[in-house]
């Protein structure tokens, strides 16, 4: 995935060794930004849990996110937690640099790590078996939409497009019934190219191949000429894009949680950011869906993953991994815990309970663990059921495995092009962020 990026209330990366009292100070990512309450008090109970099993050790949470363009540098110094987090666009790039570290041996000591789902694994694994960490919240991409809006155009909120020419005409109905925007896609901040990779895989495309061990980008194919077509067409020919076109993830989840947006592609995760950062008030309104095909039959998967970095030692090696297990492995896994978390964040009604997500152990468990949440659950799950029940018909598909991001940067402008110059050149800009991309995969590969 593609972020911006966010500094605030992180902890200070010089004092790694020890705290004041002799303790291990466990400096970690993933505690969430202070807009959202019921997730930073849940943060600082497991915490809270966490020092208490395990004495000794003292953590300090971190809300700083990735950043595509300094993560980097900052990782190559050091300069990061003994925790942290990714997009899934990530790991197998740090593996292969070696920037982080195997964990396998101290995660094989929970009893339940052979029923982490090998799908969920793959991506953070390398050619020796070995994993480097462990995902949260894994997502597959769709189609989120405004149910309020489709029924002011005349459209079946219960039957969301299914193809990407539905959409072209659910955008321009949209458009031309209530004067918003029908569909808005990213174009900056990296989520431009990283949204034409969720449309490129849909068409049935591909980003990027690897051969004898060496990647290369693959921006010039049909599919992805044939999305950017579609996007241009939308823009030129039915004006159903909308006014404001150059917008990152926050951009149209803060317009479309103001009922300014009938359409984009986001995962079901979005309703939170709809709700909890943006404010959302007539969360009925949101509905998801499976991404629209056309010929494809596949849809981008992503999720947070968290790593242990290679600056770590040992001793913060080993307590970051018995955090990573404890905060992430164990509550995607137990049922008592999932039940004590989603009881204590459904006591404010700001918080989302009941999201759905992809299964990071096997179908039974999750099952189990749906059941097990089910009194707490404070979300409408009638306008995610679109979504969870057209699924599984789709090839679910990771983001390009070699340095997504520097894809993602070379694409934000060909989508940009597409949607602000009547008269770009597809093909052209194309084979441009092709040749560009290609020589920065060719000097990273040497």
């Amino acid at each position: 995935m593609a972020l911006t990026a966010t500094l605030a209330g992180c902890s200070s990366l010089t004092p790694s060794s020890a705290g004041g009292d002799g303790d291990l100070v466990l400096r970690v990512q993933g505690m969430p930004p202070a807009t959202d309450k019921p997730g930073v008090a849940l943060f600082k109970k497991q915490v809270a849990d966490f020092e208490k099993a395990h004495p000794g050790i003292k953590v300090k949470g971190s809300t700083t996110v990735f950043d595509p363009l300094t993560f980097s540098a900052k990782l190559s110094g050091g300069n990061v937690e003994d925790v942290i987090k990714v997009p899934l666009t990530e790991p197998q790039r740090l593996i292969q640099q070696k920037q982080v570290q195997p964990i396998t041996a101290q995660l094989k000591e929970w009893k339940h790590f052979k029923e982490f789902s090998p799908q969920v694994l793959q991506p953070l694994t390398d050619s020796a078996d070995d994993v480097y960490g462990v995902p949260q919240n894994p997502y597959a991409q769709g189609l989120v939409y405004n149910r309020e809006l489709f029924e002011k155009a005349g459209l079946d909120p219960d039957r969301p497009p299914t193809t990407w020419a539905e959409v072209r005409t659910a955008a321009k109905r949209i458009s031309d019934s209530t004067g918003k925007a029908g569909f808005v896609h990213e174009s900056k901040d990296n989520q431009g190219g990283w949204q034409l990779t969720m449309l490129s895989y849909a068409f049935g495309g591909e980003l990027e191949k690897e051969q004898g061990g060496t990647y290369t980008a693959t921006l010039t194919g049909e599919p992805t000429k044939k999305g950017l077509r579609l996007l241009k067409d939308m823009r030129w020919k039915d004006d159903s894009l909308g006014k404001t076109l150059l917008n990152n993830q926050n951009d149209v989840i803060k317009q479309f949680a103001a009922g300014q947006v009938g359409m984009f592609m986001g995962s079901p995760g979005t309703y939170r950011l709809a709700k909890m950062q943006f404010g959302m008030e007539n969360t009925d309104a949101f509905g998801v869906a499976p991404m629209p095909q056309s010929g494809g039959d596949a849809t981008l998967t992503g999720g947070d993953i968290y790593m242990v970095p290679k600056s770590a030692d040992k001793k913060h090696a080993a307590a970051a991994v018995e955090w990573l297990t404890f905060a992430y492995a164990k509550p995607q896994y137990s049922t008592e815990i999932a039940a004590e978390q989603a009881k204590a964040l459904s006591a404010d009604p700001k918080s989302a309970v009941g999201v759905p997500t992809l299964p990071v152990f096997d179908k039974k468990r999750q099952t189990e663990i749906d059941a097990a949440i089910k009194p707490y659950i404070n979300v409408k799950l009638r306008n995610f059921k679109p979504y969870t029940d057209g699924l599984s018909t789709l090839k679910l598909k990771p983001e390009p495995p070699y340095q997504a991001q520097k894809l993602y940067t070379a694409l934000d402008p060909v989508v940009q092009a597409v949607l602000t110059k009547r008269d770009a050149d597809i093909d052209s800009l194309l084979a441009s962020a092709e040749k560009d991309v290609n020589a920065k995969l060719a000097a990273d590969q040497k």
